[in-house]
């Protein structure tokens, strides 16, 4: 019977993050066709949608973006692109980082959950709307009762000029 010998682990090789993040792009580079970009990396969107690396691992911690990891470096695929427009779109019209959460993991993982992504969507901006346009009413009345103030205080600055001043 034979008896093995346990072998050393082999020494583990310690690369700089310069390195691990030039790989990774490498990587990205070397699956990009001319047609579509299906890979990203993390400077690349952001110079993209001019946000900062901060703003993207925030939207990871908060769970809205899931990038794959290679050599440490984040990659990111079509569909974290994508996500990552809808959120900025829907950061832009107001919309908290919870709503825009939970529409995004509507969708499920292969797009089973699109209608009812649609009908979320169609609720939330039929209130929105809503919400606007009476806030439109009220500043539009708002501005008629100033319009009406302003008036009336010219008509008085003017009749006590006329008055203030002999003929």
């Amino acid at each position: 019977m034979k008896t093995r010998t346990p072998q050393p682990a082999p020494a583990r090789r310690t690369r700089p993050p310069v390195s691990a993040a030039r790989d990774a792009q490498a990587f990205v580079d070397s699956h990009r066709s001319e047609s579509a970009a299906e890979l990203f990396g993390i400077t690349e969107l952001c110079k993209e949608f001019g946000i900062t690396l901060r703003a993207l691992r925030f939207y990871e911690d908060k769970g809205l973006l899931s990038p794959r990891r290679l050599n440490g470096a984040r990659v990111y695929t079509r569909s974290d692109r994508a996500r990552l427009t809808l959120i900025l779109r829907a950061k832009a019209i107001g919309s908290t980082l919870t709503d825009i959460k939970q529409y995004l993991d509507l969708y499920g993982n292969h797009g089973e959950g699109r209608i009812q992504q649609l009908n979320y969507v169609i609720t939330r901006t039929d209130n929105a709307i809503a919400e606007l346009e009476q806030r439109r009413a009220q500043i539009d009345a708002t501005l008629a009762e100033l319009r009406v103030i302003n008036q009336h205080c010219r008509l008085q600055v003017d009749s006590r000029r006329r008055i203030a001043k002999p003929s």
